[in-house]
Formats: structure tokens, C-alpha cells, sequence
């Protein structure tokens, strides 16, 4: 019962979205390097985002030092049920992902396949969200942004080799006759000013996350 008790404190504590890397009071008070791999079928059309979401380096070490303290279970079960407390959080939240296709915005289906892992001492998580529908991009142009809505985490693109190339951290699997970019967000001033002004444990309005989102561009016009 003690080790059930240290396990679920433990994942509470663990959880990305319940508890962020605190900093100074300026907003956000964590963030995530991300990079994405659009998948496509053998008739072109996208089916799924891969995403690879690195912690700050902050947030995994105090996550790793929690799952060392569970006694009774390894590491690498702790990052496992680590991975399912992520992933269940996230759905009601649609995985921080807004996916649309010339305007028109997506639905998306359920993700199944995520692992967590650790690398250079920080936390990884990597999850394949599919397409509600696979959906032929030909003559069109496909959006994504990934934000935290209230802006608590901040999600930036960087390669996975720790450099921030945009080219690498949006990559096409297939899509030859498309091309691929991330543009960076512009908020208005007043609207940084008012993420700036929010203390250390408050949350922003709901939306304010979308001023600060990349936007990934994957062209095939």
C-alpha cells in the first residue's frame, strides 16, 4: 500500500500537465523542444503527426528524481505508467495539436502508440497522433500548431539533435512534391505584456497559448 501511495504521488507530481518546472514569475513556466514527422501513405496523403516532445531540463530532473523515490518498481516502469498519465491528460485537451487543411480545420483520432524515454538526462515523450481520416494534400496546404492553451508550457521547435533547425525539426516522410517550414509566432505586444504579468502560479485565459504557437507549413501547391 506505501509503494501504491509514493507510486500515484509520484505520477501526480510526474504529470506534465499538472505540474510544470517553476521559474521566475514571467510566463511560461516550462517548456517543450519539439520536432514532428508528418506520415503519409503510398497515395500521398498524411495519416499521422510524430511528435517528439522534449522536456526542460529542469522539469525531467525533478520527474526523474520522484520515479527514483518509487520503491519496488524500476525506471523503466515508472516512465511507462509516466507515459500513460501524459498521454490520458492530453486527451481532453487534443493533444496541444490544431491540424487544418487549407483552412479547414481536422479532426484527429486517438493516440495508441507513445513511448517515454530519457536521453542527455531529460525527459522524452514520443507519440504518433493519426488523422481522423487520411487526407490527400495534393494542390493544397496543411497547418499545425502545437500549444499549450494557457500558455503555462511553452512549445518551440528544435531538431532532435539539439540545434534549432527548423528543416530538421519538420520533416516529410514521402511527400516529394511538397515543402516544409515553421514559422515563428509574432504575438502582439500587449498580449506578451499580458502573459508577462501573470504570477508564477497562475494560468493564462484559455487561448492565450495559440498567440505564442510555431506554425508548421507542409505546402504541396
Amino acid at each position: 500500500m506505501q509503494w501504491k501511495r509514493r507510486q500515484a504521488n509520484c505520477l501526480m507530481v510526474a504529470s506534465i500537465l499538472l505540474m510544470a518546472a517553476p521559474v521566475v514569475s514571467a510566463h511560461p513556466h516550462g517548456w517543450i523542444d519539439l520536432s514532428v514527422k508528418v506520415i503519409s501513405d503510398d497515395q500521398d496523403r498524411v495519416t499521422a503527426l510524430e511528435q517528439i516532445w522534449r522536456m526542460d531540463p529542469f522539469y525531467s530532473l525533478v520527474v526523474l528524481e520522484e520515479l527514483g523515490r518509487v520503491e519496488g518498481a524500476s525506471l523503466d516502469e515508472g516512465l511507462a505508467q509516466l507515459g500513460q498519465e501524459i498521454r490520458n491528460n492530453l486527451v481532453p485537451m487534443h493533444y496541444f495539436t490544431e491540424v487544418s487543411l487549407d483552412g479547414e480545420p481536422l479532426e484527429l483520432g486517438e493516440v495508441t502508440e507513445y513511448t517515454t524515454r530519457t536521453r542527455d538526462d531529460r525527459l522524452i515523450f514520443t507519440f504518433r497522433l493519426p488523422l481522423a481520416e487520411p487526407q490527400s494534400v495534393a494542390d493544397a496546404m496543411l497547418i499545425y500548431q502545437v500549444f499549450d492553451p494557457s500558455y503555462y508550457i511553452e512549445v518551440v521547435h528544435e531538431a532532435d539533435t539539439q540545434q534549432r533547425i527548423d528543416e530538421d525539426a519538420l520533416i516529410l516522410q514521402g511527400l516529394t512534391d511538397c515543402t516544409s517550414s515553421v514559422e515563428k509566432a509574432d504575438p502582439d505586444p500587449e498580449v506578451v505584456m499580458r502573459a508577462a504579468l501573470l504570477d508564477q502560479d497562475e494560468q493564462g485565459e484559455s487561448g492565450l497559448g495559440r498567440y505564442f504557437a510555431e506554425t508548421g507549413r507542409i505546402d504541396c501547391r
